[in-house]
Parts: C-alpha cells; sequence; structure tokens
C-alpha cells in the first residue's frame, strides 16, 4: 500500500508539473501578445517601454506581419501542445468513465472509492483547462484584433485629405493594410477551442463519443430519452 501511494504521488507530481509548465508556456504567450498589441499605440508603448511604430509605410507592415509571426512561434510549440492535448484526453476519457459508471449504476456512484478519485481528478484537470483556455482566448484575440488595422486605414484616410498630393503613396499603403486584414482572417485555424489547439481527431472524439455519453446520462437521469 505505501508503494502504491508512492508510485501515485509520484506519478501526479509528474504530470502537474508538465501541466504548470505549459500554464508557463501560455502566460508567457499571453505576455508578447499583450505587448505586440501596443507597439502601434504611443501611449501604451510608452507605459510599457516597449518600441513603438505606426503602419504608414510598407516597411512597417511588413516588419509588423513578421514579428507577429516571430512571437507566435516563440518558445516551445509542438511539446506544449502535446501536453495540452494529453490534458484533454485524459479529461475526456475521465467523463467517459464517470458517465458510463453513473448510467451503471447511479445511486451506488459515490460508494465506490475510486470514483471519488475520478472526480478528484477530473475538477482538476477542468480547472486548468479552463485556465488554460482562458489565456489561449486571450492570446489570440490579441493576435486577431483586426481594429489595430481599421484604426490605420482610417488615419490613411484622413492623411488623404490633409495631403493630396501623397494619395498614391498611401492608396498603395491603404491597399496592402486590407490585404492584412483578409491574411490574418484566412490564418485563423478552423479546429481552436478557446485558444486551445485541437487536431481533428480530438474535435471529432469530443463530439461523438463524449456527447454521446452525457445524453446517456442526462436520459437516464431524467428518465426520457434525449439526444445532445
Amino acid at each position: 500500500s505505501a508503494i502504491n501511494f508512492l508510485e501515485k504521488l509520484c506519478l501526479t507530481w509528474m504530470f502537474f508539473f508538465m501541466m504548470c509548465v505549459a500554464e508557463r508556456t501560455y502566460k508567457q504567450r499571453f505576455l508578447f501578445a499583450k505587448l505586440f498589441s501596443h507597439i502601434t499605440s504611443a501611449r501604451k508603448a510608452r507605459k510599457y517601454e516597449i518600441p513603438h511604430f505606426r503602419l504608414k509605410k510598407v516597411e512597417n507592415i511588413k516588419i509588423w506581419l513578421s514579428l507577429r509571426s516571430y512571437l507566435k512561434r516563440r518558445g516551445p510549440q509542438r511539446s506544449v501542445d502535446v501536453v495540452v492535448s494529453s490534458i484533454f484526453l485524459l479529461a475526456l476519457s475521465i467523463a467517459f468513465i464517470c458517465c458510463a459508471q453513473v448510467l451503471k449504476g447511479h445511486k451506488t456512484f459515490l460508494n465506490a472509492a475510486y470514483n471519488w478519485e475520478f472526480l478528484i481528478w477530473e475538477a482538476a484537470l477542468l480547472l486548468f483547462l479552463l485556465r488554460l483556455a482562458s489565456l489561449g482566448s486571450e492570446t489570440n484575440k490579441k493576435y486577431s484584433n483586426i481594429s489595430i488595422l481599421l484604426t490605420e486605414q482610417i488615419n490613411l484616410y484622413l492623411k488623404m485629405e490633409k495631403k493630396p498630393n501623397k494619395k498614391e503613396q498611401l492608396s498603395l499603403v491603404n491597399n496592402v493594410l486590407k490585404l492584412s486584414t483578409k491574411l490574418l482572417k484566412e490564418l485563423d485555424t478552423p479546429f481552436r477551442l478557446y485558444g486551445l489547439t485541437m487536431n481533428p481527431l480530438i474535435y471529432n472524439i469530443t463530439r461523438v463519443v463524449i456527447l454521446s455519453a452525457v445524453s446517456g446520462v442526462i436520459s437516464d437521469l431524467l428518465g426520457f430519452n434525449i439526444r445532445v
């Protein structure tokens, strides 16, 4: 029993250590995204002591897009995504097991000690996933903030009225900004769940297996058939 307890303790510590590393990486990504969203604002750039430039030249737009691409790829990517996917799959597996146990006998579900252990694990994993989902969602909002490009387009239109002799050059910059806006919309990956990268396999497992299990549990508890 003592050896079994120590093994569980070591495995739990290792797993939660990996989750803390993933959360730290997500916090760094959010910090980079936050600072990146401030470089086109003179007041915020001065507050956070970061470089500032406006998107009024084609060269500046190129630098802005390159910096965005570099910051999004900075730090560990694949290893953190593997950890987050593993957490998500483990949470789905535990939820499926709990749903199966409830369908087997919901009155005796809490009598077994291992069911309590499953519930504790599920609660801990869900807390971590909610934290990571919140950080990932805020990071995506910072990088996909199209209002920055729209604000620069408005500034260009105002400059065209004040400086008609530079209308051709400003029109070129405006067209580049429009193409950049379309590019940022196209770059958004389709399999994302509140900022967490999801591959099609996990997405389909979530839709088919888990929703079916939840539907069965709800139908069993309410006494009539429900399809989720």
